[in-house]
């Protein structure tokens, strides 16, 4: 073991861990100051469900942003314009024990790991202002597209009529530098809510890495970015409590036992979840309409 993996590893938990409960107060508050205008904060037994099966389906990489938001607008639990604040903060804390438990268990070189995290937070912070003023829908077309190309070739390999993508936990400098640069593209995406578990998945397995070494970096970055984005909108006042609680009650244990599932299959079983994966997102994005925000 190198002498830098320990202590990058803990200071990305610690991080993680400190900006958590920095969230939970201020969620608290939040929640305190938003009790007195009235109504129940307890979530439902259907609230509770759609908790345990987006944060089930997110942590093996299918997402919960575009599965909550479907969710939410059939069952009309929550208005359009707090729907954003809503999932982002009721979402939070799955994803935060997602990236406790993958940046922990799962064997990746740590450095790569920190500079994949940071790369993603560029992108989106430097192309915010580019590329949320594009047009969303394109971009998705493209995106979808060049997904399904690089699902068939997924398939093919495992079908033994092409190679494979490989099983290494690190890249050398050449492919490292490469893997940056798209994942700043990645994290500028993000910005018109165009995901990137699915392209992330592509990247690293093209480049010979095990598919799993794409869950740290993916569950990293998203936790992140969720615990800076969720207390604003904590302060905002936008949130509905009652569907947020039912999403993050019913998505902490569920992410758990997801968690498991991910950790204990083989590489090749792992592969064929990566290319369903690929496939779904894919599918979402070619059928997404075009919405009047930024959501996902």
């Amino acid at each position: 073991m190198r002498p830098t993996t320990l202590p990058i590893r803990e200071a990305l938990i610690g991080a993680i861990t400190l900006l958590a409960l920095l969230f939970v107060t201020v969620a608290i508050r939040g929640w305190r100051s938003q009790r007195s205008s009235g109504g129940s904060s307890r979530p439902t037994i259907g609230q509770l469900l759609i908790g345990v099966v987006v944060n089930f389906f997110d942590t093996l990489g299918i997402g919960s942003l575009a599965t909550t938001t479907t969710a939410f607008r059939t069952l009309h639990m929550v208005p359009d314009e707090q729907l954003p604040a809503t999932m982002i903060v009721g979402l939070t804390l799955p994803v935060v024990t997602q990236a406790l438990i993958f940046i922990t268990t799962v064997q990746i070189d740590p450095v790569m790991l920190l500079l994949m995290i940071v790369a993603a937070f560029v992108g989106g912070w430097a192309g915010a202002a580019v590329v949320s003023r594009l047009p969303r829908r394109p971009i998705q077309q493209a995106m979808g597209t060049a997904l399904l190309v690089a699902a068939l070739f997924m398939a093919l390999g495992q079908l033994g009529l092409m190679p494979t993508g490989g099983g290494a936990l690190s890249l050398p400098p050449g492919r490292l530098a490469l893997a940056l640069s798209i994942n700043v593209l990645f994290g500028a995406l993000v910005m018109v809510g165009i995901g990137n578990y699915g392209p992330t998945f592509v990247l690293l397995s093209a480049l010979g890495m095990d598919p799993r070494a794409a869950f740290p970096i993916m569950m990293g970055s998203g936790a992140f970015a969720a615990l800076v984005g969720s207390m604003r909108f904590v302060r905002s006042g936008r949130v509905v409590w009652q569907p947020a609680i039912g999403l993050t009650l019913g998505g902490v244990p569920a992410v758990l036992v997801a968690a498991l599932v991910v950790k204990s299959l083989p590489l090749d079983v792992m592969r064929w979840i990566v290319l369903a994966v690929v496939i779904y997102a894919a599918i979402t994005m070619l059928r997404s309409p075009t919405p009047s925000g930024n959501q996902a």
